[in-house]
């Protein structure tokens, strides 16, 4: 009798861990991915955003700001004037976290100087019907772009709905090291090469920091930035991450904090475009190095974290994008720091943005032509 229990009891437990198993074995462990193109034809398409009823806005580099509703696409009228030559053009789209109630969509893009030169705006502005109405501007910078590149730029807004806004060193040239001749990204009283933090109005928040050099807080958050192009809050931690191209090498992952001086243009892990040193490391006092670095450059740009359940294992990645890999990256995040990469969209053109979905699939703007792609897991 005592026998036959024993070997009940073992054989309950065999079939529990058994079926434990059998449950984890039965987990897909790498998603299967189909992609869909849910769009083609365009210019270069830099920002887009969904609304909340799950409708895609974007807009062309040229200036053109469109909205797809299920199979038709829309152009909305009376955007702005929009300087397109060089590197400007219609730059990023958000649509604020509290939308439903207030209206309010964000966009940046270059503009022309009355007095010659490049700048970078940003404006907030409501649609009724197929028109943008009640448009404010709310931050322009404060000196010319006269080499018309690195404009930046990506919108993003945090829990407490502050705006971040990433800019490009701006200036005349790009050339880093001590001899550099633009100093726009250390220079406190400049806008450009840095990231702003904004209340939604476009005023300064009380506690932003006070950076060396000026007498008071500014809308200055972080500085020392070369050509910022990616901005994605971690869902978990609620950090501030941002890509940023490198020169000849040295595109940058950063973790962006109050205050903080990414060093470019005195440090940078890559090198000028003529073959000439930067800097010997990234790290200095009173410099903050990325996390992580790509050499030869990727072409980083838009990047976004995947969460929920729709891409199983992934939860949690990082996606990157990359306009000279022609490649999205999958990044496995631990802690603060990337322990594998592989490509999870490659060979099918410049790869200018990517983001996460209301639905939870992943939207890729690819160039050549203006397209967006949706991928889902299978």
């Amino acid at each position: 009798m005592k026998n036959k229990i024993l070997t009940t009891i073992i054989l309950g437990i065999f079939i529990v861990i058994s079926c434990k198993k059998e449950t984890v074995k039965d987990l897909p462990e790498v998603p299967q991915l189909k992609t869909e193109t849910i769009l083609t034809g365009y210019q270069i398409i830099w920002g887009m955003d969904f609304l909340p009823n799950g409708d895609l806005i974007f807009g062309e580099k040229q200036g053109k700001l469109y909205r797809k509703s299920d199979d038709s696409v829309t152009e909305i009228t009376g955007f702005p004037e929009v300087l397109s030559s060089g590197q400007g053009g219609l730059l990023d789209i958000k649509i604020h976290p509290n939308y439903s109630n207030n209206g309010w969509i964000f966009a940046s893009f270059a503009a022309q100087k009355p007095e010659g030169g490049g700048e970078l705006r940003l404006i907030r502005f409501k649609i009724s019907g197929n028109q943008m109405q009640n448009i404010e501007t709310i931050f322009t910078t404060n000196e010319p772009n006269s080499w018309y590149g690195h404009y930046g730029s990506r919108i993003v807004f945090d829990e407490n709905n502050f705006l971040f806004l990433s800019l490009g060193e701006g200036g005349s040239s790009s050339y880093g090291g001590p001899n550099s001749n633009n100093r726009n990204a250390l220079n406190p009283k400049s806008d450009w090469g840095k990231i702003h933090r904004l209340n939604d109005d476009g005023s300064i928040p009380a506690d932003n920091p006070e950076i060396p050099g000026n007498d008071s807080p500014t809308s200055v958050y972080s500085y020392g930035h070369r050509n910022p192009q990616g901005l994605a809050f971690h869902p978990e931690t609620g950090e501030l991450w941002e890509t940023e191209h490198g020169p000849r090498g040295g595109d940058e992952i950063n973790i962006i904090e109050k205050g903080a001086n990414y060093g470019w243009p005195d440090y940078s892990l890559g090198m000028n475009y003529d073959g000439t040193n930067i800097s010997s490391g990234h790290n200095a006092e009173g410099i903050t190095a990325p996390l992580h670095s790509w050499t030869p450059s990727i072409g980083i740009c838009g990047m976004t974290f995947i969460s929920g359940n729709k891409f199983g294992m992934w939860n949690g990645n990082l996606l990157v994008s990359g306009l000279v890999s022609q490649k999205v990256h999958r990044c496995v995040v631990e802690g603060n720091t990337i322990i594998e990469k592989e490509p999870i969209l490659e060979n099918q053109g410049r790869v200018r943005n990517v983001k996460q979905g209301p639905d939870g699939f992943i939207y890729v703007s690819l160039e050549n032509p203006g397209r967006i792609i949706q991928i889902q897991p299978e």
